[in-house]
């Protein structure tokens, strides 16, 4: 109980000073979509994403769309971690359109943009900027999309820029995804999204 009002208080206070609008309540899913069969729950105020049974791709997407946004959250990786936050996106079954910023374990590209069935990488952080990653900890991402503009921060490092087109383009929800391939658990906070 105590959890759940500490997260209320910083969702009011978020809220009334900065704008932003919290996308996790801290005690369900509500304002969510479950896409297939991988889990997703709450445990302690926190999202909670892993592998199921079928060890297959598995996303959570915002019931509203966002295109022009500033978006902060937290993650910890506790297994594996390979996961991502996508951006004007749509999935169908477990098929997503649209791009991911990654969140994966270290010399994988955390920070980076890609675009599932389509071009792939876009763009990748620069090798030494992998170091900002904290395995096994809470870890800060901030993403800004702006019309055909999208940056990452990971823990106040850049981590890139990137103007696109096609992204220009696109509608769609805030996702985030499970990969494939099992063994994954990732936990989520203090998801905050301010319209721009």
């Amino acid at each position: 109980m105590k959890i759940f009002f500490l997260n209320l208080i910083c969702v009011l206070y978020s809220f009334l000073i900065f704008g932003q609008e919290s996308l996790f309540n801290g005690k369900n899913l509500e304002g969510w979509n479950i896409h297939g069969t991988e889990l997703w729950y709450v445990d302690q105020g926190q999202l909670v994403c892993e592998s199921g049974p079928e060890e297959a791709y598995g996303y959570l997407s915002t019931t509203k769309y966002y295109d022009d946004f500033d978006l902060t959250l937290e993650f910890k990786q506790e297994s594996n971690g390979n996961s991502g936050v996508f951006i004007r996106s749509t999935v169908d079954g477990t098929k997503v359109s649209g791009w991911q910023v990654e969140v994966a374990p270290p010399g994988n590209d955390t920070g980076g943009v890609y675009e599932s069935y389509g071009r792939g990488w876009l763009i990748k952080p620069e090798k030494e900027k992998d170091s900002a990653l904290k395995m096994g900890e809470w870890n800060t991402m901030r993403i800004r999309v702006v019309g055909d503009q999208i940056e990452s921060w990971l823990n106040g490092t850049s981590m890139i820029s990137l103007k696109d087109e096609k992204i220009g383009k696109g509608q769609g929800s805030i996702a985030l995804q499970i990969h494939d391939g099992g063994g994954i658990k990732v936990r989520w906070k203090n998801l905050f999204v301010k319209a721009l």
